[in-house]
Order: structure tokens, then C-alpha cells, then sequence
């Protein structure tokens, strides 16, 4: 079968579309036919194999898995042992490992049944940033119906989503992102938005009672400073720590000071459960939620995708076709 693969880490320079094996499904796993799959940061983390020590699980020396790709939606072409609720045929939609190929192997636990009226396009574009988006606003920030809600980084690909789940909470949202994507990030339902080319949320003088941080390139006690007393800040970006650790020690800081001030400071990392799919893609389904991908690009030229992504610019996600 085609796939991108890559033997070492590095730039996009480093992906190649070659012919390798193509996989056969374990027990409790599903094979797809990959008919589009997301591209989405953490592909970037494994091609480049940073922040440095995010390679003690990816692999030191190069990288484990040599597809990248982790966001699919395709069609069931075999079963493995002990799997039920599918069927060859079905269109599907989850999350697994080296889906930038004509197949992949995706556990059971983490398909679901892709609504019918969703693309694969849309579909492919849901499971990891809308995941994250879910746990961000549901889990770690509580959003509740009436509070007030700031998204920094509001028209990408977790803050699209963030946006959308947390109006469907009932919140009153303000969506922070540059001039171009204002009208995007109205669109999704922001309240009000901030443009940060003109003018510092920071220096606005307004509070809020969640602050989603999916930009990841302010202090803590900058964002502080935009919370209410007893309010909630979910960091879930953080890009600008240099190589080693690449903003992980925000989650640190965050870990020491949350205990000993009335604000909570939450870090988390997003859990690919079926049970949540599934709440994607009902909410998918019921309109509630809409995917927002800005472009696709073809398998071959998956690197371009990555690029494109890299350059920080992308209006939700950016999509690989087959």
C-alpha cells in the first residue's frame, strides 16, 4: 500500500510517500480504508521529535511508529477477533496510529459509525482537536450555562471546536484570534472577539470565569490577570518552551501554584475514548458542532499539509485525502 513514512526526525523535508506492507487488524482492532485523515500539532511533535523529551514515548533515537497520522475516517474493510458494532462497509471515523496511508489499523475502543450527512473531509477533521476542545470546555473547565468564556487561539483547529462546545453549554464566549479569522470565529457563535493584532486581552480589563489557552504563548501570570477570582484556566497549548521541554513546564507551574490560589489551573492531556467519539459525533450529527477545514492536501503531498499547519496561519483544520 501507499503510506508516508519516516525513519529519522527532522523538518517535513523528512516524509516520503513509499510502498510498505499493508497492516492486518489484532484482536479488538478494526482495518480501514483511510479515505481522509487530520493533520493536527501532535503529528508535528512526532515528525520533529520535539519538544525533546516528549521522545521518551515516541522513541529517543528516531521514531516508533514510522506512519504518522492519527485522525481517521474511511470505510471497515476487516474485522479483527472479538469485534462487534462494526461491519465491512460501515463509514467510520477515530482516532489510531499511521493513518497517512491507503490503510490503518484502529483500535475498536476508539471508531465510531460516521454520521451520515459529515464528509469524510469533516470527519477526518473531528476526533483529536474536537477531543481536546470536549475535555477542555466539559472536563477541566466545567463551562457552565451563564459563564463567561475566553478562547485564546479561537480559529484553530482545538479553538474551532472550543468555541462551538462551549456556546452549545450555554456560555458567553469571546474568541481571540487575528484579523482574518474574526468573521470565522463570529460564525461559530462567539459573543464578542478580540482581535490580537490590535489590541492585548491581557490589557482589556475584562474577567472571565474559564479561560481556555490553546495559543500557548503567554505566562501564567499574564493570563492570571484576565481570570476571575475563583475562575478556571485550561491550558492546553504550550509552543513556545524551546526545544526541550516546549511550554510543558507552564503545566508544571500550573501544577505548584494551583493548590496555594483561589483560581484553578488545570493542565491536562486528552483521553481518546469511544464513549467521547461518540459525544462528537452526535453533537456532529445534531448540527450542534460543524468541523471547519480551511484546505486538504493529497497523501503525497502530506509534508505540505504538515507545513501549512507549521506556518500557523491554518483557519481551523487542514485535512490529507486519498
Amino acid at each position: 500500500m501507499r503510506a508516508i513514512v519516516q525513519d529519522i526526525y527532522g523538518s517535513a523535508e523528512v516524509l516520503r510517500l513509499d510502498e510498505i506492507e499493508a497492516p492486518e487488524p489484532g484482536a479488538g482492532e478494526v482495518l480501514v480504508r483511510v479515505r481522509a485523515a487530520g493533520v493536527d500539532r501532535g503529528v508535528w511533535h512526532l515528525m520533529t521529535g520535539e519538544p525533546l523529551v516528549a521522545r521518551l514515548a515516541l522513541g529517543l533515537r528516531r521514531p516508533r511508529h514510522r506512519v504518522p497520522g492519527m485522525d481517521v475516517a474511511g470505510v471497515v474493510e476487516k474485522l479483527g477477533a472479538g469485534v462487534t458494532g462494526f461491519a465491512v462497509g460501515d463509514e467510520v471515523f477515530g482516532v489510531g496510529k499511521g493513518t497517512y496511508a491507503e490503510f490503518a489499523v484502529v483500535p475498536a475502543k476508539k471508531l465510531v459509525l460516521k454520521p451520515g450527512a459529515l464528509s469524510f473531509e469533516q470527519a477526518a477533521a473531528a476526533p483529536i482537536s474536537g477531543l481536546t476542545a470536549l475535555h477542555a470546555v466539559r472536563d477541566v473547565g466545567r463551562v457552565q450555562r451563564g459563564q463567561s468564556v475566553l478562547v485564546i487561539g479561537a480559529a484553530g483547529g482545538v479553538g474551532t471546536y472550543a468555541v462551538q462546545i462551549a456556546k452549545a453549554f450555554g456560555a458567553v464566549v469571546t474568541g481571540v484570534c487575528s484579523t482574518a479569522k474574526l468573521d470565522l470565529v463570529r460564525s461559530l457563535g462567539a459573543d464578542h472577539v478580540v482581535d490580537y493584532t490590535r489590541d492585548d486581552v491581557v490589557e482589556l480589563g475584562k474577567r472571565y470565569d474559564v479561560v481556555i489557552d490553546i495559543a500557548g504563548n503567554r505566562r501564567l501570570r499574564q493570563l492570571r490577570r484576565v481570570l476571575a477570582p475563583k475562575g478556571t484556566l485550561v491550558i492546553v497549548g504550550g509552543e513556545e518552551g524551546g526545544r526541550l521541554l516546549g511550554g510543558i513546564e507552564r503545566n508544571l507551574w500550573a501544577a505548584l501554584w494551583s493548590p496555594f490560589i483561589g483560581q484553578r489551573i488545570r493542565a491536562f492531556v486528552s483521553r481518546e475514548r469511544r464513549e467521547d467519539i461518540e459525544v462528537l459525533a452526535q453533537m456532529l450529527a445534531a448540527g450542534t458542532i460543524t468541523p471547519v477545514v480551511e484546505t486538504t492536501f493529497p497523501l503525497a503531498d502530506a509534508a505540505g499539509a504538515i507545513r501549512h499547519l507549521e506556518g500557523g496561519h491554518a483557519r481551523g483544520k487542514v485535512v490529507v485525502t486519498l
